[in-house]
């Protein structure tokens, strides 16, 4: 088998968590702008945190820059802080067949890392609520670019250096839930297994060029799709 490099997103694929980041953001937008409205025209649904803010203030029909975003993700991440804690149980899960499929690559010697527009301090807090940030070494961040198809290639050569391999080299499989992660997927030249625990179906993913597409990680030859086996 290929080195292989798997990059997991994060909402809607590895956990579901009731819109916390949805609602930080409008706390962020209303903190700084008075407006917790600027983001409710559109789905987040595989954007990076960075295109949310730059969309949002545009909607606001305000100059954008650098510093308005990072002011913006600034103030987002200290009220996720609160949103995250404030979350339901019941409401805020890891999907099924997700820490099946971590500890197979794990066992299988891939490079598991994450492939997600969240930047990395809103990844960390999500993730740690359910347990699974250290299970992540490394991965493609919605700090390394606004671009969804960059930061997976920004995690592509990070798996790609932990294994000790040209990328070139490596089989990477991205593993995602909404037509953005197959579209990045396919621009890397990467293979994309595709859940339908977002707003997308199986179905859909696999019309827009998925290499394999399933409810969830849990159905009858997921797995194995992610394995290659």
């Amino acid at each position: 088998m290929k080195p292989t490099i798997v990059l997991f997103d994060i909402d809607g694929t590895l956990i579901t968590t009731g819109g916390v980041g949805r609602r930080a953001i409008e706390l962020a937008f209303t903190e700084l702008h008075a407006r917790p409205d600027a983001c409710s025209h559109f789905s987040f649904d595989g954007m990076t945190d960075r295109a949310i803010m730059r969309q949002g203030l545009a909607a606001l029909g305000l100059e954008v820059t650098f510093g308005d975003v990072d002011r913006l993700l600034a103030a987002y991440v200290r009220h996720l802080e609160g949103t995250i804690a404030a979350a339901p149980p019941d409401g805020y899960r890891v999907h099924p067949g997700m820490h099946e499929a971590i500890a197979a690559c794990e066992a299988a010697g891939f490079a598991v890392g994450l492939g997600t527009g969240n930047i990395r301090e809103g990844a960390r807090l999500k993730l740690q609520r359910v347990g699974l940030h250290g299970r992540f070494p490394f991965g493609g961040f919605g700090d390394d670019h606004e671009e969804r198809h960059r930061l997976l290639a920004a995690g592509a050569a990070r798996g790609a250096e932990r294994l000790r391999v040209d990328l070139g080299e490596a089989r990477v499989v991205v593993i995602g839930d909404s037509p953005r992660d197959v579209e990045a997927a396919l621009a890397i030249g990467a293979e994309c297994v595709g859940v339908g625990t977002g707003s997308s179906s199986a179905a859909k993913l696999l019309a827009l060029g998925a290499t394999a597409a399933f409810d969830t990680l849990s159905a009858p030859g997921a797995l194995e799709a992610v394995l290659r086996l």
